[in-house]
């Protein structure tokens, strides 16, 4: 059991905006703050302010991601060639259960570090555990037969609620391949991410 499973959406109240496009989001009914102080004014945020929100909510979108690891993917992206933001982006969306998730292959990033913590994700025909397991465009990733016929993943195939993006290639339901890394104006993030700011909140 992920161990966001039941305050994940307090993201979405303290942002105040729906993170992942859920339509369960709490924030479609209640767009002010968690708490009993929630429906204060909000206060203008400082430069800090703003940087650190947005590294907040791009960390928390990804699920269980820790500050270490986090802070290890901005390390990784700055020493690539190229803009520092576009990298990080790639190295979030190239990891196992995010591709997991981007092929609708299960509901949330949430479900996604489950499925493969749990055994049910093979990459090159090999069984891989690892959530943070690094996807390139030449590995074949698959469900095995047992999580095919799981109801999750078999809802989560049918919802009309998100697309799978084109930088993947999906094929039954059942095994996905990345066609190339993206970039963030390939990612179908539901509300705005602004790498940017991350990279400016790193850097100081």
């Amino acid at each position: 059991m992920s161990k966001r499973q039941n305050s994940k959406y307090k993201l979405d109240r303290r942002m105040g905006e729906n993170i992942w496009g859920r339509p369960k989001s709490p924030v479609n009914k209640r767009s002010y703050g968690p708490g009993q102080h929630g429906q204060r004014r909000a206060k203008k945020l400082s430069d800090y302010g703003t940087q650190l929100q947005a590294k907040q909510k791009l960390k928390g979108y990804y699920g269980n991601i820790t500050e270490r690891q986090f802070r290890k993917y901005y390390t990784d992206a700055a020493r690539r060639p190229g803009d520092t933001g576009e990298n990080m982006i790639g190295l979030l969306e190239t990891r196992l259960d995010t591709v997991v998730y981007r092929a609708k292959f299960v509901p949330t990033p949430f479900a996604a570090r489950q499925l493969v913590s749990h055994g049910h994700v093979k990459v090159n025909g090999r069984r891989v555990t690892i959530a943070s397991y690094h996807v390139t465009e030449k590995d074949a990733i698959e469900l095995s037969p047992k999580a095919r016929e799981m109801a999750l993943v078999l809802d989560a195939g049918k919802s009309a609620e998100r697309d799978t993006p084109d930088f993947l290639e999906v094929v039954e339901s059942k095994s996905v391949k990345l066609l190339r890394t993206p970039k963030l104006a390939d990612v179908p993030y539901a509300v705005q991410m602004e790498p940017h700011l991350i990279v400016e909140f790193y850097s100081r």
